[in-house]
């Protein structure tokens, strides 16, 4: 691989990890974030923390942001775009809006440089262990010459065509995982009413034609008490916004419920909160705790770093 000059804005609990995976390789890796407190995250760091966005688009060849909201996406690129030039990529791993994400390539194509729109999913624990899958949109020639940063990130990276498809289904696979948590929280209820052990019970779904990846991930911690996804109420009532907004006024009845569901639990349990908490909303409705022995607190993805591989 060749070496190259990477720069990271936002160092919050993904993009930490993130710029932690990156560090392990020989490439030289800058970071910036306007909260000084999120460098104590990373490791190995060389280079001096950037401190602002000129600086950082003048190191790097590649930026890669990674950011809580669309908005502040936007803002990011509007005041870096000045610097760049048709040496440089932005590669964007947030789960951000799709629209807003077309208008902001079309800024930085302007400038002569390259877009990679690449969203996340798979959980905090495997962007951690560098397994998180990765969707990939933009020109294929930009793909495959950025393949090799991307391998240091992550494992099944799925290649989905013109920019906007990659964010599109980022939001629709937050939407199912967030029906997915409620589900689990209902049948949890009925498991526990009917007096069967909750931990029989995770067994008997994982096996089943019910399982899912938040059955396999999230019921643990709920099991455990924790509730510690390291994804937060803020951020699944955003996503869910977004995915009403592509539904484009379509009658998305679950949708609807999901997003009064979650915005209740915001409001009730606070906008930092893990997204898992929104089971405490259940537990409290039928009074009962869903709990078990011999689960995590935390999730930790127990396989070593896999080789990429593109889907």
């Amino acid at each position: 691989m060749k070496l190259k000059s990477i720069g990271c804005i936002g160092i919050g609990n993904v993009g930490s990890n993130l710029a932690n995976n990156l560090l392990k390789s020989h490439n030289s890796i800058f970071v910036y974030d306007k909260n000084i407190n999120s460098y104590s995250k990373l490791k190995n760091l060389k280079n001096k923390p950037c401190k602002n966005l000129k600086e950082i688009a003048n190191q790097c060849e590649v930026i890669i942001t990674c950011l809580p909201s669309p908005k502040i996406v936007k803002n990011v690129i509007k005041n870096i775009s000045k610097y760049l030039t048709n040496k440089h990529v932005w590669i964007e791993m947030s789960t951000t809006d799709k629209n807003e994400m077309i208008k902001l390539t079309k800024i930085v194509k302007s400038k002569g440089a390259k877009v990679l729109e690449c969203p996340i999913t798979g959980g905090e624990h495997r962007a951690k262990s560098g397994n998180i899958s990765i969707l990939v949109s933009g020109s294929k020639k930009t793909f495959n010459s950025n393949f090799e940063i991307l391998s240091l990130l992550g494992h099944q990276i799925l290649y989905c065509g013109k920019i906007g498809n990659a964010s599109t289904l980022k939001v629709i696979t937050n939407y199912l995982a967030s029906l997915h948590l409620l589900g689990i929280g209902e049948a949890l209820t009925v498991v526990k009413k009917n007096n069967i052990n909750l931990g029989l019970a995770y067994e008997a779904i994982k096996v089943s034609s019910g399982n899912s990846f938040v059955n396999e991930t999230e019921t643990k911690v709920i099991l455990a008490g924790s509730y510690d996804v390291g994804f937060t109420m803020d951020l699944v009532n955003k996503d869910l916004k977004l995915f009403s907004k592509l539904g484009n006024k379509s009658n998305l009845e679950l949708s609807n419920y999901l997003r009064k569901k979650f915005k209740l639990g915001m409001n009730l349990l606070g906008e930092r909160s893990f997204s898992t908490s929104i089971i405490k909303l259940i537990e409290k409705d039928n009074n009962i705790k869903l709990r078990a022995k011999n689960f995590p607190k935390q999730l930790v993805d127990e396989q070593k770093k896999q080789k990429a591989i593109k889907l």
